[in-house]
């Protein structure tokens, strides 16, 4: 009798963990979940032209929201600056006037102290059960769903949106049906010229670039299904390192479904790990920080030369001209918590080199 309870017991244990496998699938978890780190973003406005009456300097400003905590601790500059925030996307940004500049040079630098956490909304599976069919575009979203200078919706990015995602069903399915084409058709190589600009349909062409190139045709495709998507540019953080320069920016794409919310992808990253593959769509990991969101930036105040393409780096006019003669340098330096003081807080210190 015992013995048929034990059982029924075990029988009992083991179906309702199978119950909980199917029903909640793990996620593989590729890097740490959490990145607590220091981050110096620094540019040098080099050889301002005698005679200039005033150079105009924008730097965007990296904010707090639900995915990562940032607090702005120091700002070394030459002139008084000032925190301002562009209406359109709402990105906020560092503003400075250089009037009637005695120097050749002007050195900038922010330095920050960020946490940036890992999140995954679900599988694709998890997502396309959760889903519906797209729908009416609430007045809010109405941005997202237009065409970006480099991103088209009409034309062959519209041919392209029906052949890949028309016979898909709801907007994960074709959301995913998009990122699916683009992952297996495109490559990431910076070779020759064109890359980098975000041109949706050079890269449908040349099938190739970095990370502008993979999600600009991504956006197009589904803003021309009525599907609302946004464009996310910051700086990466390599895996394997604890401090360091960083080359240069990393973007991605986020794509709106009304019973879900914002869903990220990282076509260019699952690429380049293709382990990574299934991740990447509905998770971001922590080794990143984000700067802006958006394309055909105007500036606050609104700069004097056309928007910008997307807004990462520091901007600059000299007498109401953009100017280019600009050296950048980030970096970054891991930091990790402390143990309790004596007060009972934490404090966050450098991480010993690895």
């Amino acid at each position: 009798m015992k013995l048929r309870v034990l059982s029924a017991l075990l029988l009992a244990s083991v179906a309702v963990s199978l119950s909980n496998a199917q029903s909640a699938p793990e996620k593989p978890k590729f890097s740490q979940p959490v990145r607590k780190f220091r981050f110096t973003y620094s540019f040098t406005i080099k050889d301002i032209p005698p005679g200039t009456k005033v150079v105009r300097v924008w730097a965007p400003v990296a904010h707090s929201d639900e995915h990562q905590s940032v607090h702005l601790v120091n700002i070394k500059a030459p002139v008084q600056t000032e925190m301002t925030q562009e209406a359109q996307y709402e990105n906020r940004m560092m503003y400075a006037e250089v009037r009637t500049p005695a120097q050749a040079t002007a050195e900038f630098t922010l330095e920050y102290e960020v946490t940036r956490r890992e999140y995954s909304l679900g599988d694709f599976a998890q997502l396309e059960h959760k889903d519906s069919k797209p729908g009416v575009v609430p007045a809010s979203m109405t941005r997202y769903v237009e065409p970006d200078k480099l991103i088209p919706i009409d034309g062959k990015i519209k041919s392209l949106a029906e052949e890949v995602t028309g016979n898909q069903v709801g907007t994960v399915a074709k959301a995913k049906a998009a990122y699916d084409y683009l992952f297996t058709n495109m490559r990431y190589d910076k070779t020759g010229t064109g890359w980098g600009r975000g041109d949706a349909l050079w890269a449908c062409d040349a099938k190739h670039g970095n990370c502008t190139d993979f999600h600009s045709p991504f956006i197009g495709m589904l803003r021309a299904e009525d599907i609302p998507a946004r464009f996310d540019i910051g700086f990466p953080l390599p895996d394997n390192k604890d401090k360091g320069d960083i080359a240069g920016y990393h973007c991605w794409a986020e794509f709106y479904a009304s019973k879900i919310g914002w869903i990220p992808v990282d076509i260019s990253e699952a690429w380049k790990a293709k382990e990574k593959r299934d991740y990447f769509f509905g998770s971001l990991d922590a080794n990143r920080v984000k700067f802006s969101t958006g394309r055909d930036i105007t500036l606050s105040p609104k700069q004097d030369g056309p928007p910008l393409n997307y807004f990462v780096y520091p901007y600059v006019e000299v007498d109401g001209k953009p100017y280019e003669a600009v050296g950048k340098q980030f970096s970054f330096e891991e930091l990790r918590v402390s143990e309790k003081n004596t007060s009972g807080s934490q404090t966050a210190v450098a991480s010993p080199s690895m």
